[in-house]
């Protein structure tokens, strides 16, 4: 039936092509106009693919060669061709290839004084333009011209002729050589005045398309350098700035709300950060001659650009489709095999056997003496290689232009009995009589084990679109209206001397404490302040992460804050992600903990970018500001502002200790040695986890020694936290008492490093360590002297092959700006080629598909993990990550990258919630419940082990289920978030504009189509009309041939701003 229904198709285009035929054409034709107006545009692809544009084509040049033309056959060719041409999209090469383009132009020409055939003719003139190809030959051509003898001031007659004049002219002006010359010939001023004149004349809001069209005109011509700054020559900045504010209490006005604003924010004079180096305040002599790499951009798992291209790139040439998304696979099948490589002498390796003391441990300890009576001192001191640890001084890091030194703890230190964390200072002299007031908030803030808020209460609120407006034109309201801008300096590193004591009304700001990062706060006006992160220590960038302290606030008034230095294109922030917010004053009153905080919140691309001079050679980055308010609870408190929940080197030692201390001896085998000194002379510690030998029977030794490995590891980039709280949930449960912890310890040996980067987590660094380089990009071949802690990461799990016991599942734990939910990146060689298009041969390309398992156990227990979100892709831009090497030189089947959001999730019991600190730790004591189940499924266990598993894990099912009950997993989402839902344009500088939807051009086309087969219209204009139902019959009335009213010249009188676009060359 399908291969009937094929060849009559092509029958019918076949006869279109060859016919002369006016009857039979004009059946073919109404035969295609029935067949493409109902259903959907699936019909018109496949009219597409069987090649009915080309058969179009040829029928239009045929009927147009026809003297006089036969409108009566031209016109339902060209409203075909209208509907077709718009969802092809090779269209403007077909066009080209039938060299139509002169024909419809000379069709366009001929009949400007015939309304009806002229919009028909600019319809098909639209969607050849949409191709910039075939649009740039167009405009050498005249079409530009042609078009604005059509477009006229505000007029209420033959709108529709003028609204699909402006269309096709947006078209045309996607090309930057259209651009360019349209502002060369003076066209620019012409559209800005046309613009002001149907705003204020469209007072009934009738003509929305039509201004909405002349704004797209704008924003295209502006896509160059040259109209941009002719834009601002012609004062439009300060026009579209006054005309918005006319819309901004009309819903039905939010297209033109959202155009302008886009044009605004790109048009808006570039200048440079308001300091005097990008490169980080803070700096640190690296060992011996060596020199930091400039870092890599894009985190495992962000896929995100490394940068906008520049505003002048041609892209006439876009009629080569796009290059594919999966560009970056790899692809090279040897490549992608595992393959054992040592990047170090194997001698080297024989140090490690002293990290894997449990290997040759003979526990004669364990019989002589009662682990109870035993002292701390003690039990540390039967472990081998066990360091002392001392907790870094925030401060001391922090000097200008001198080095970040190794920390020890202060003698004179206040201790004020903190759970979780203690603070030292060195640099005494920069302390004043508020010290002992900053010491207690700084203890109250950093009690980590302090009660969170209900995650019921957390919830997701989607950006508003008026909200991203408002932030946008406040910024413009700067540039055109300086006069209450304050513009002083009230917090500078560079300049200490402006952090002192700020004027009366104004915030102060510190940041000089652990993990804090506040480089430069402004004061823009009385409650708006404006504020620069740091660098990451010895880089030009990787601002993302904040963390400062501000106090002598006002109670309930509105704080405004724009961190205006940010990096990356699009943020979580804006659907529906806070910040988070410390006040001691509520510690105080017994209410410690961290709450999410922050309202009218706005992620958005500002006017500030990278100069040659500022950057060091680093030219046109862009920058991003994130704007929120804050109502503070409390008057003359003290507040910590963050990025996510803080969790700080010192926290993490403290911890340490808490969990040592308070394990049980008996059970648990607890062993804390350190993997390496890192640059700054901070212990990076290294943990070996598992379950105590049942007793010192050979059976029970050997089953201890011969327990399959697992290695976890966190926070390699300092900046997400979140995967620091997902780390301690993991630490917590198993050394926990309970029963499927007890049974997990028994089933693995855990090496765990819980923190990658001290030095990055001590002096707040968002991605990098002190030598500025991304450790997540070294694994391939690390320094031991730049990178140490990756250098003896790899090099145990190096030791741990060569040995034969390579760990079953290695997993580093990250955080996620750009996603919701908790996910999985692992490796898979077929499902690479698969993506990349490749042929598989399966009999040559074997693999175990056991990556799998853990993910779809994690779908099942964990409630903020989605599978769906998982890839299992290797690119060649992450061949230097954890995740690959360790898949490919270690040979580790199970190497994962563990995505946790700093937001919220999308499905599930948590959908619709930010996750707080609670549900991050249960992230990780999930993770071990999916091992257990992983070794059962995967590993030969004894007939106990099965047997106690099975108890354990039904009740746990029976939990999980009666939790999640309400909750399927079947709907999951296969992307994270939709496009942008409040249609900000974060790329500016890009030709995308939203005007793809196809229903305008086919809804216009279908009421023309219903005017001249005699249809009544509605009365009253609609929303989705550009003019009056009494217009429309007024266009079709005088463009009828047997109408009394003879068709009227399109000649504008009203503004005269067409003198020079008439005696442009046509």
């Amino acid at each position: 039936m399908a291969e009937q229904e094929a060849s009559g198709l092509q029958v019918l285009l076949s006869t279109l092509q060859n016919s002369r035929n006016k009857d039979v054409i004009l059946n073919i034709l109404s035969v295609l106009t029935d067949l493409l107006s109902l259903g959907t545009g699936r019909r018109i692809h496949y009219v597409i693919s069987k090649g009915g544009s080309e058969a179009l084509l040829q029928a239009l040049t045929t009927a147009a060669r026809t003297e006089p033309p036969d409108h009566s056959t031209l016109l339902p060719l060209l409203r075909l061709l209208a509907r077709v041409g718009q969802r092809d999209r090779k269209f403007g090469l077909k066009v080209q290839k039938a060299e139509a383009t002169d024909i419809i132009l000379s069709l366009a020409r001929r009949n400007l004084g015939h309304h009806l055939h002229l919009t028909h003719c600019l319809w098909v003139l639209r969607v050849c333009a949409s191709n910039v190809t075939t649009g740039t030959t167009l405009g050498i051509n005249g079409a530009m011209e042609l078009l604005f003898k059509v477009i006229t001031p505000y007029s209420k007659r033959h709108v529709r002729t003028v609204r699909a004049a402006i269309e096709a002219l947006a078209a045309l002006l996607k090309s930057k050589s259209n651009s360019r010359r349209a502002v060369t010939r003076g066209y620019l001023d012409g559209l800005l005045r046309l613009y002001q004149d149907w705003h204020h004349n469209d007072v009934s809001n009738n003509y929305i398309y039509i201004r909405k069209g002349l704004l797209l005109c704008l924003k295209h011509i502006t896509n160059v350098q040259l109209g941009r700054e002719t834009f601002l020559g012609c004062r439009g900045m300060e026009i579209l700035f006054t005309t918005v504010q006319d819309c901004l209490s009309c819903k039905n006005l939010d297209p033109i709300i959202t155009i302008v604003t886009q044009i605004l924010r790109k048009c808006y004079p570039k200048e440079p950060l308001p300091v005097a180096t990008a490169r980080s305040f803070y700096s640190f002599p690296l060992p011996g001659n060596a020199k930091a790499e400039p870092p890599c951009e894009g985190s495992e798992g962000d896929y995100e650009s490394d940068g906008e291209e520049e505003a002048e790139k041609n892209l006439d040439n876009e009629d080569v489709e796009s290059k594919e998304e999966d560009y970056d696979l790899e692809t090279d099948v040897n490549k992608l095999r595992s393959r054992p490589v040592l990047d170090r002498p194997e001698e080297e390796l024989g140090q490690y056997e002293a990290m894997c003391p449990e290997l040759s441990h003979n526990f004669q300890e364990f019989e002589s003496e009662s682990e109870e009576e035993k002292s701390f001192e003690d039990r540390t001191e039967s472990l081998p290689s066990a360091p002392s640890r001392f907790i870094p001084s925030a401060v001391s890091v922090k000097h200008p232009n001198q080095s970040v030194t190794e920390m020890g703890p202060d003698p004179g230190e206040k201790d004020f009995q903190v759970p979780l964390q203690s603070w030292t200072k060195k640099e005494k002299s920069r302390w004043d009589q508020t010290d002992e007031k900053r010491d207690i908030a700084e203890a109250a803030r950093d009690a980590d084990s302090c009660e969170e808020e209900d995650p019921a209460r957390i919830t997701l609120r989607p950006l508003p679109k008026d909200t991203a407006w408002d932030k946008v034109l406040d910024d413009v309201r700067r540039l055109i209206q300086p006069d209450d801008v304050i513009g002083r300096t009230v917090f500078d590193l560079d300049e200490p001397s402006h952090s002192s004591p700020a004027a009366p009304g104004c915030l102060t700001f510190f940041s000089k404490f652990e993990s804090g990062n506040l480089r430069k706060a402004i004061q823009v006006r009385e409650f708006e302040y404006d504020l620069i992160m740091n660098a990451d220590v010895n880089s030009n960038q990787h601002h993302q992460w904040f963390y400062f302290e501000v106090r002598d606030m006002k109670l309930a008034v509105p704080y405004r804050f724009n961190v205006i230095n940010c990096e990356k294109f699009n943020s979580q922030f804006n659907y529906g992600m806070q910040l988070v917010m410390y006040s001691v004053k509520e510690a105080l009153q017994g209410r410690p903990r961290w709450l999410r905080a922050g309202h009218d919140i706005c992620y958005y691309k500002n006017h500030y970018r990278c100069s040659a001079a500022v950057g060091e050679g680093v030219r046109g980055r862009c920058y991003y500001t994130l704007a929120f308010s804050i109502k503070f609870p409390h008057k003359d408190d003290v507040c910590y502002l963050a990025y996510h929940y803080p969790y700080t080197y010192s926290t993490m030692m403290s911890h340490l200790d808490i969990l040592e201390q308070n394990r049980n001896p008996k059970k648990v085998y607890w062993g804390q040695q350190t993997l390496c000194q890192t640059l700054g002379g901070n212990p990076c510690p290294l943990l070996t986890i598992t379950a105590m030998p049942d007793s010192k029977k050979r059976d029970d030794l050997e089953q201890f020694c011969n327990r399959p490995y697992v290695f976890l590891m966190a926070r390699v980039h300092p900046g997400e936290s979140n995967a620091s709280w997902v780390m301690k949930g993991t630490l917590e449960f198993l050394v926990s008492s309970d029963p499927i912890a007890d049974l997990l310890r028994k089933c693995f040996i855990f090496k765990i490093i819980p923190m990658l980067n001290p030095d990055g987590v001590i002096n707040g660094n968002h991605r990098c360590s002190l030598s500025g380089d991304d450790l997540n990009r070294q694994w391939l071949t690390p320094s031991s002297q730049l990178h140490p802690t990756i250098y003896h990461a790899k090099g145990l799990l190096c030791y741990l092959r060569s040995i034969g016991r390579a760990p079953l599942v290695f997993c580093d734990y990250h955080g996620h700006s750009q996603k919701k939910n908790v996910f999985l990146y692992g490796c898979s060689i077929k499902e690479t080629l698969w993506q990349a298009g490749c042929m598989v041969d399966t009999a040559v390309i074997t693999e175990d598909v056991g990556y799998r398992t853990l993910p779809k156990i994690l779908d099942k227990v964990a409630p903020a993990f989605v599978m769906n979100s998982c890839s299992f892709l290797v690119e060649k831009s992450r061949e230097s990550t954890a995740r690959v090497v360790v898949w490919k030189e270690v040979g580790v089947l199970r190497s994962y990258t563990m995505e946790s959001t700093y937001c919220g999730c999308s499905h599930g019991l948590y959908k619709g919630l930010q996750l707080g600190t609670q549900e991050l730790e249960e992230m990780g004591s999930k993770f071990c419940l999916g091992l257990l189940i992983l070794h059962l499924k995967s590993l030969p266990c004894s007939k106990n082990v099965m047997a106690q598993a099975a108890l354990l894990l039904d009740l746990e099912e029976e939990i999980t289920d009666r939790t999640q009950r309400s909750c399927s997993n079947s709907c999951l989402e296969t992307d994270d978030e939709p496009p942008c839902a409040e249609e900000l344009d974060y790329d500016t500088d890009s030709c995308s504009d939203g005007e793809g939807d196809f229903s305008e051009l086919d809804q216009e086309i279908q009421e023309c189509l219903s005017w001249v087969e005699g249809q009544t219209e509605d009365e009253g204009a609609t929303m989705g009309q550009t003019c009056s139902s009494k217009a429309l019959r007024g266009l079709y009335m005088s463009s009828q041939p047997g109408s009394n009213s003879t068709a009227l010249p399109l000649s504008p009188t009203a503004l005269g701003v067409y003198s020079g676009f008439e005696s442009s060359p046509a």
